[in-house]
């Protein structure tokens, strides 16, 4: 029953084969991994207004001078992360090129910041859309949360479905966006050059005299970080190129390319009409619809575009949801986090990562109280530091290869990670007291994290590893019966070797059986069993649908149809045991999984197995 409705809710499971098949066009990967970068026009120009209004009314008059300098930085950031694709055609997220060039420290600090500002990505995007969908229907306000979690649900649910459909089923949202914003800014620049549409009235704000903040060096710079939540996602596109269709590198880049068109007209054209038109951070309705209701009235157009921005701040969650499972699996593959976040789910995404960043994201959503104002001080600190770390890596990594043209490259990437430090700086400073100490604290807790869980598994691999040990031939005291054993196995360690021998002295039918989930893991048992094997036959299953469980069940009852007359089959299971509890929570746990599924079948012709825990207790 709940293999149906996984399969209702999810999909059908799709064999490794298709992989090749699940990439994205050019076209579906902008919706996917740049709907957070575009969506931050809904709030980057609120976020210059927010801090500037403060000052009183003179000082709104920079929010075009700032819009302008945030765009600059923009074409800098892109321009080196359009290197960094063609450097990096496999994926060339911070944590790869700053783990390779720089050192596993500076590695693991930008996996760190990466991770904690996917989660934030999601809590900030999501909340956001729900603060334009409340701007036009306010009788919701007070579910807000409640929105929230559910908006979240969805887009965890379409991402379990698989990366292609996701694909498709957030493309026409963002396109529409895309039109409707040029759309209101275009229409609004026309009305605004021709006369039609005059300013609001000036705002009733403080002067200096009234208790106004003064308009500071830091203020400006501060109103400058606020509005660098605009780059925000920039760096998807260079994290996810394996996504891409081929050519990988070639089409990423042009994605990356037109995503910064947009985004920098956009956040222009929003700032320049929001300082044009008076318009001021309201407490009940965002900026844009403001802007909107000027331009468009109470039309349809105006319905339109606040759906639009709610659905794209909402699907800007997407793109954590593209990169953080994959970034979870990679440092889980260099052993920094559990193994877990490896598996391919039956739709072939990083399902536990989508699993997990749904829990964490829903998690700030609740303790913040779904309040947009309250997340963005949290915001863009990870950004810039992986940004900076990226580029140095970068720089480094020219000056290794010295290839064709790499004095230029060395220049761009130099001047994108100076550049980032510099805005770093800004906004950890001016942002610090407002919340962004948290991240700056939660960043060196996860790289202890990441470590402890690296020794641990060194730990584990210590005390599994045959070196130092010689193979023996086999001396222990073999069965003369010919009852059926099958050993399970996914590697060739200390723990297998202590059930090998176990299952030669119940039998002299011993098969040990490896299911190829992974066919590096696969080739390194056929490489030592010739050596480690003990004389026992070795059968590999094939399992085009990544299940170890499936195939070896399917393969014990045909080994039953085949030889009824030589009765039930017993399942020797190596398992080593973990010293403490939470270790358990960084393995697979196979051999519990395995005995469930033995233990639990049901059926009219299923026959009886007799399962053996071997445990190998580790210290």
């Amino acid at each position: 029953m709940l293999t149906q409705l996984r399969r209702t809710l999810i999909g059908t499971p799709l064999p490794s084969a298709s992989m090749l098949h699940e990439r994205l066009s050019k076209v579906q990967a902008l919706a996917v991994f740049s709907s957070d970068a575009l969506s931050s026009v809904a709030y980057a120009t609120e976020e210059i207004l927010l801090v500037l209004v403060l000052a009183g009314t003179m000082a709104l008059d920079l929010t075009l001078p700032i819009a302008l300098a945030i765009t600059g930085l923009l074409a800098i950031v892109v321009t080196s992360y359009y290197q960094t694709i063609h450097g990096y055609p496999s994926g060339g997220g911070a944590y790869i090129v700053a783990h390779d060039n720089l050192g596993v420290w500076p590695g693991l600090t930008a996996g760190a910041a990466l991770l904690i500002d996917y989660v934030l990505t999601v809590a900030v995007s999501i909340t956001a859309g729900i603060a334009a969908f409340t701007s036009a229907f306010p009788a919701l306000l007070p579910i807000r949360v409640e929105l929230c979690l559910l908006a979240i649900v969805f887009i965890a649910w379409a991402n379990l479905r698989g990366v292609r459909e996701s694909g498709t089923l957030f493309a026409f949202p963002t396109y529409g966006f895309i039109i409707i914003m040029l759309g209101l800014i275009a229409v609004g620049l026309i009305r605004w050059f021709s006369g039609a549409l005059p300013p609001e009235p000036a705002p009733m704000l403080p002067t200096s005299e009234e208790g106004a903040a003064a308009l500071t060096i830091f203020l400006v710079l501060r109103a400058f970080a606020s509005g660098c939540t605009a780059l925000t996602g920039v760096e998807a596109i260079s994290n996810g190129i394996p996504a891409f269709r081929k050519p990988e590198a070639d089409n990423a880049g042009k994605t990356l390319i037109v995503m910064a068109l947009l985004l920098g007209t956009m956040f222009l054209g929003i700032s320049f009409l929001g300082r044009s038109l008076g318009v001021v951070p309201g407490e009940h309705e965002t900026v844009v619809s403001q802007i909107a209701r000027h331009v468009f009235g109470d039309s349809p157009l105006y319905f339109v575009l606040q759906v639009a921005t709610t659905l794209i701040l909402v699907l800007a969650a997407n793109t954590s949801f593209a990169d953080f499972p994959r970034l979870s699996a990679i440092l889980a593959r260099d052993r920094y986090l559990p193994r877990q976040l490896t598996n391919l789910g039956d739709r072939l995404v990083f399902a536990n990562g989508i699993i997990l960043l749904a829990v964490l994201a829903s998690a700030l959503v609740v303790i913040f109280g779904a309040r947009t104002h309250g997340l963005i001080p949290l915001y863009a600190v990870g950004v810039f530091l992986s940004f900076t770390l990226s580029q140095a890596g970068m720089v480094r990594h020219w000056l290794k290869l010295r290839g064709p043209g790499w004095n230029w490259k060395v220049a761009v990437n130099g001047l994108g990670a100076a550049t980032t430090a510099v805005v770093l700086v800004i906004v950890t400073a001016t942002k610090f007291i407002h919340g962004a100490w948290i991240v700056i604290v939660l960043i060196p807790l996860f790289v202890a994290m990441f470590r402890a869980i690296k020794r641990h598994y060194e730990s584990v691999a210590e005390q599994l590893t045959l070196e130092g040990m010689s193979p023996e031939p086999w001396r222990g005291l073999a069965s003369t019966r010919r009852q059926k054993v099958v050993v399970p196995l996914s590697g060739v360690h200390r723990g297998t070797l202590k059930a090998l021998r176990f299952a030669r002295m119940l039998s002299k039918d011993v098969t040990a059986v490896v299911v190829d989930v992974d066919p590096q893991a696969t080739a390194r048992v056929r490489d030592k069993w010739s050596s480690w094997g003990q004389n026992v036959r070795l059968l590999v299953l094939d399992s085009p649908y990544r299940s170890t469980v499936g195939p070896l069940l399917e393969y014990l009852d045909e080994r039953d149809r085949q030889e009824p007359e030589r009765g039930l089959a017993v399942v020797v299971l190596p398992e080593f045991v973990a010293a403490r509890w939470w270790h358990e929570l960084l393995h697979n746990q196979t051999a519990r999984a395995i005995k469930r599924a033995l233990v639990y079948r049901r059926g009219e012709n299923l026959k009886d197995r007799v399962i053996i825990d071997v445990p190998y207790h580790l210290q």
